[in-house]
């Protein structure tokens, strides 16, 4: 299989399946010469790796072409298309092109269709690599397995519960707990135990502190975002998931109040990619009229408008929650 379609947020995941590929194709005594890495941000770079995934390998092992950010599956140029519907049926069987890119292919391009044809024909093989969402417990539980799986670690299934609590949809820090916690226990299965003297308690997420505003608690709400703060998260991007949060449980609250059951038509007014996580919703909202909702928005608001003034963020956001009318 030439071609190596490769997407999805989960860029820990991405370049682990990058390195896989590179060890198992290539001869490390001929990777400067049979391995390139380019940037399809660059135009150019991405008609260099066309040209190159053309090229037969030299001395051992085959040749791959990495192509991060490509552009192929995602407002592709019509030049480029051009090139790359040119390209395909011209790569040797010991060559590899590996299109990686963060977002999901535009299945109405012409280059997604060129290539999907060559997955279904055997020829080219599509990978994806999906990020489960916050509240997502089961995704993320199966992120664990799947992540230890691939680095050839046994874990106890309590342990992969408590490093989803522990870790959540972090990917990158998932994969370098788990390689501590291998050295760790040794040959042994990772216990829950393991996990609790090395990686320590809860994580922090976005939605917790949702869920403490709407339980009428600021404190604790600003609580967790200092821990949010304190492990780098980005101020506008709390924001953004709360008010995400927020908004959903508004739609939910008025169309439930019109008496509106349809837990699809609910979900795709609210923008909530999961109809089953209608259910989740209803349960915490219980009993709230919308104008909470709507208190809340304006709370984000007054943080956004400080943080885009300059404020401190611990201190944006602690003006917002507690000091609100």
């Amino acid at each position: 299989m030439p071609i190596h379609l490769l997407w999805g947020d989960d860029e820990a995941a991405r370049s682990r399946a990058v390195e896989a590929l590179v060890t198992e194709r290539t001869d490390p005594a001929w990777q400067s010469i049979n391995l390139a890495r380019l940037d399809g941000n660059d135009a150019a770079q991405a008609s260099q790796a066309l040209e190159e995934a053309r090229t037969p390998p030299f001395g051992g092992g085959d040749r791959v072409v990495v192509l991060q950010r490509s552009p192929f599956c995602n407002q592709c140029p019509a030049e480029l298309a051009e090139q790359l519907e040119a390209a395909l049926p011209l790569i040797p069987a010991s060559c590899h092109l590996v299109l990686v890119s963060s977002g999901k292919p535009d299945a109405r391009l012409r280059t997604t269709k060129a290539l999907q044809k060559l997955v279904k024909a055997g020829e080219a093989r599509e990978q994806s690599f999906q990020l489960p969402a916050v509240w997502d417990g089961a995704g993320q539980i199966e992120l664990v397995q799947r992540t230890a799986k691939e680095l050839g670690l046994q874990l106890e299934p309590a342990a992969a519960e408590a490093l989803s609590d522990a870790i959540g949809s972090d990917s990158a820090r998932l994969a370098s707990e788990l390689e501590k916690l291998a050295l760790y226990v040794g040959s042994q299965a990772i216990t829950v135990a393991a996990v609790q003297a090395l990686v320590g308690s809860h994580a922090t997420n976005a939605l917790q502190v949702g869920d403490a505003l709407l339980a009428g608690k600021p404190a604790e709400a600003v609580a967790l975002v200092d821990a949010l703060l304190a492990a780098n998260e980005p101020a506008l991007r709390i924001v953004a998931t709360l008010c995400g949060q927020i908004r959903g449980w508004l739609w939910v609250s008025l169309l439930d109040q019109q008496g509106d059951n349809d837990v699809n038509a609910i979900a795709k007014a609210a923008g909530i990619g999961n109809p089953k996580r209608i259910y989740v919703m209803r349960k915490q909202i219980r009993g709230r009229k919308p104008a909470r909702f709507l208190a809340l928005l304006r709370q984000l608001l007054e943080v956004e408008a400080a943080l885009k003034r300059g404020s401190d963020p611990g201190d944006a956001f602690r003006d917002g929650f507690l000091l609100a009318p």
